[in-house]
């Protein structure tokens, strides 16, 4: 069964309303038998997914000792990160994946739904309905 999500309106620009496509991901907490749900930007230029460094304490994850410090460049430019040495137990509707995962240093950035070893696991389509669909 497919798993669809709406956009998110995010404002009106210079070009006119912007939307953005979302999904929920849950991720499964490193903490007892804990689900964490993030909404999520379904980014295809992120490289991999990444979340903001608040989630890691919902997760139970340590940025000092369960991650290596690394750079990623973007259209904000340079940002320290945090990739998480396992990958991680995350649903989307009822798919269930294990996932590469890393965390800004900061709380500032939205969560990104990222291509390696998640988005491209799907058939994803997006819609002029402002719909993503994921396929398994």
């Amino acid at each position: 069964m497919d798993v669809k999500f709406n956009y998110e309106f995010s404002g009106k620009g210079y070009f006119g309303k912007i939307f953005r496509p979302v999904a929920k991901v849950s991720f499964k907490s490193q903490i007892g038998k804990l689900w964490s749900d993030v909404w999520m930007v379904v980014d295809t230029g992120a490289d991999f997914t990444i979340l903001p460094r608040y989630v890691s304490n919902d997760l139970g994850i340590s940025l000092e000792n369960d991650c290596i410090l690394d750079t990623t460049v973007g259209v904000g430019g340079e940002q320290k990160i945090y990739l998480y040495k396992q990958k991680i137990k995350a649903k989307i509707g009822k798919f269930l994946r294990q996932v590469p995962l890393a965390f800004f240093d900061s709380d500032e950035v939205p969560p990104l739904l990222g291509r390696l070893g998640f988005l491209e696991t799907f058939d994803t389509t997006f819609l002029k309905l402002h719909k993503t669909v994921f396929k398994n």
